[in-house]
């Protein structure tokens, strides 16, 4: 399974999902280790807050994890086939691992995305 993790530094899960640019990308499947295969290093059309073309990097992915993402964004990548999470978690290899595990933690609701009247 494909995965693009929001991370604006390339080290740890950030919010706002919607407006963010650089994505960690791994491969990873139950019962084993999420394996760093890249990154996305998009210019500002290119987020999907964004974005208005047809095909979309992130489309090669399954799951994107972020630390909040609106509904537009989370019903954008369901359109497209994807499937949007938001965690408390930061560590992108032990969200991924909990994620195929089920038991990745959402943020809390006083934790979610206000940025523009919306949450999570």
């Amino acid at each position: 399974m494909k995965f693009a993790v929001a991370s604006q530094n390339f080290r740890t899960i950030t919010p706002h999902a919607g407006k963010t640019r650089r994505f960690l990308l791994f491969e990873a499947a139950p019962g084993g280790e999420p394996v760093d295969v890249g990154r996305l290093d998009m210019p500002k059309e290119m987020s999907m807050h964004e974005f208005r073309g047809s095909t979309h990097p992130l489309d090669a992915v399954q799951v994107v994890i972020a630390g909040s993402a609106g509904p537009g964004f989370i019903a954008r990548l369901k359109d497209r086939g994807i499937v949007a999470v938001t965690t408390t978690e930061t560590d992108p290899r032990k969200a991924i691992a909990a994620y195929l595990i089920g038991t990745l933690a959402p943020p809390a609701a006083d934790e979610e995305c206000d940025c523009h009247g919306h949450s999570a």
